[in-house]
């Protein structure tokens, strides 16, 4: 039987060469050297020496995850697609893995409560929209759902509502009506429901300012007027009426302006 000739540490600090019987055989690393036991005489044969190397490609498998890992938290699916991209075999993969799972390095759970946790504190999404994020990290539907219960309709609330009011200056410009449209299309684009959608931007108590909303129907109504120039008056008249009344305005305070421009028909 072949003996062990010789253990060698490498340059590289936690690596060794093992020689077999006066010629090198095969590297393995510190771990694999401890776990098992090798030492300078000891004998070994085919079996022993395939089952070190698939150890020490756990071995070095394990370690370039847990390079992955440092820089942040991952999900299973992203440790697996990133071992994927460093060309190492399948099983390989589920070995380290089952590994990195035992030591609670991965664990799709925590990172999905984390996830929500920062999303609550420091986002401007509803659950729908993290729930989506969440699956396309590859986290199993249970994790997610237990996950979601830590956001609460009060948190939901709360987050919500600093949404709407930054919506609210983004579109103050808008027709009255289609500020509210936008502002609640926006809540439900992040992720929130359309009923806390509607409760939130309810919970602004927005008023029309009546002399900007004039001044912007005025505006876009001569826009509109001049654009529309071609057209018989009859047309011309319709036409920037139901322009003005797709973009939020109130058909009261349309035909408002257009008696001012070109009076009663």
């Amino acid at each position: 039987m072949a003996v062990i000739t010789m253990i060698q540490a490498q340059k590289r600090a936690g690596r060794y060469n093992i020689f077999v019987d006066g010629h090198y055989a095969f590297p393995v690393s510190e771990n694999v050297l401890i776990d098992f036991q090798l030492f300078k005489g000891m004998e070994i044969d085919q079996a022993l020496e395939e089952r070190l190397t698939a150890a020490d490609d756990i071995a070095k498998a394990y370690n370039r995850a847990l390079d992955y890992l440092s820089q942040q938290l991952r999900t299973e699916k992203e440790v697996r697609t990133k071992l994927a991209s460093l060309e190492i075999p399948p099983e390989t993969i589920d070995a380290t893995l089952d590994r990195l799972r035992e030591l609670s390095l991965v664990d799709d759970a925590h990172y999905a409560a984390s996830y929500v946790r920062t999303m609550m504190r420091t986002g401007d999404k509803g659950p729908r929209v993290i729930h989506q994020h969440l699956r396309q990290k590859g986290v199993p539907e249970h994790p997610i759902e237990d996950a979601l219960q830590l956001y609460t309709a009060e948190e939901r609330f709360a987050v919500g509502t600093t949404v709407a009011k930054k919506l609210a200056k983004r579109y103050q410009r808008q027709a009255f009506h289609t500020q509210e449209q936008k502002i609640r299309q926006g809540l439900i684009t992040r992720g929130f429901a359309s009923d806390e959608a509607k409760e939130m931007v309810a919970d602004l108590a927005l008023t029309p300012d009546v002399e900007q909303q004039a001044d912007l129907l005025a505006k876009q109504g001569e826009k509109l007027w001049h654009k529309y120039r071609t057209r018989a008056m009859s047309d011309r008249r319709y036409r920037t009426k139901q322009a003005l009344y797709r973009k939020g305005f109130a058909l009261d305070d349309i035909d408002h302006w257009l008696t001012t421009v070109v009076g009663d028909d």
